[in-house]
């Protein structure tokens, strides 16, 4: 917990202020980031390399489809070979669950956890606190409700670990067959429904999520009845708080997940969650590398 408290402390330091353009700074200078993602990224992986450069680094960003990955190189060889340019850091995304854990094991470079899987996304669920930070004063006592695709979210799991730590009252909700009974396990103060309006109530913090086609082997839940029982619409907000906000990691599916009079009102705050990555990421390479 302390450690997530100075990260989010730090990156409050880095959030812009208004109407004002972003200096570059020097703290990072002479370092070398390499951003390695397997997986197609556009939020994350343009945050982290705008991080990497505000603090004066130099970043370099590698693609799956760009690198020997596809010629048949294995994931081992192609750390390998990027350690053996020295960069200061990796920042990774890939599709297996504890890829990013194996790798730090053997290479001495250290890695960043840009998302692995469907196991955990850490920074996602770091600037998700600072978005609701800038909204409200502390996050003990918070009612929120994560609503969406559970199994396959790294997600949800991240900031169920982190928001435990602040004795947040977590809501999972989705289709039975996207809600794990485990997960109610893995940290304190966890419940599970399947029914939207039930964890809508009384809650602070509204999170969707995205449904996770591609990891899915079957299909989960008819098709076009997903929105009707699980999209979040206009009136839904009338059971949560009256000042209660809106969050998505995206990227958003409009007319799937969320109507888009919520995603463009005024209780969203999904463009600041995007603004929070860059502040967020600033913190953890520094922390990092400084």
């Amino acid at each position: 917990r302390a450690e997530i408290e100075a990260i989010l402390t730090r990156a409050k330091d880095f959030q812009p202020f208004e109407d004002s353009a972003f200096k570059r700074l020097d703290v990072l200078r002479g370092k070398m980031i390499v951003n390695l993602f397997f997986e197609a990224s556009t939020r994350t992986r343009t945050s982290f390399e705008i991080a990497a450069k505000r603090l004066g680094a130099d970043a370099v960003s590698i693609t799956a489809a760009g690198s020997s990955v596809s010629k048949g190189e294995s994931l081992v060889d192609t750390l390998n070979t990027l350690a053996a340019m020295h960069p200061n850091a990796i920042v990774m995304r890939h599709a297996a669950s504890g890829a990013p854990h194996f790798l730090a094991r053997y290479l001495p470079t250290p890695i960043v956890n840009a998302g692995d899987g469907t196991h955990e996304h850490p920074t996602q669920a770091l600037l998700d606190a600072r978005t609701i930070l800038d909204h409200r004063p502390a996050l003990e006592g918070m009612r929120i409700a994560i609503i969406g695709d559970i199994a396959h979210s790294r997600v949800a799991r991240s900031n169920v670990y982190l928001l435990s730590k602040f004795g947040v009252d977590i809501v999972l909700c989705g289709p039975p067959t996207l809600l794990p009974p485990d997960l109610a396990r893995i940290a304190p103060g966890v419940t599970l429904t399947t029914d939207i309006r039930e964890a809508i109530t009384g809650a602070d913090v509204i999170m969707m999520l995205r449904v996770q086609l591609e990891r899915q082997h079957e299909a989960a839940f008819p098709a076009g009845e997903y929105f009707q029982y699980y999209g979040l619409r206009l009136e839904h907000l009338s059971l949560a708080k009256p000042d209660a906000i809106v969050m998505h990691p995206g990227p958003i599916n409009r007319g799937r997940e969320i109507d888009s009079e919520v995603a463009d009102s005024q209780r969203s705050v999904i463009l600041n969650q995007v603004e929070n990555g860059v502040a967020v990421r600033m913190a953890v390479l520094e922390r990092i590398l400084s």
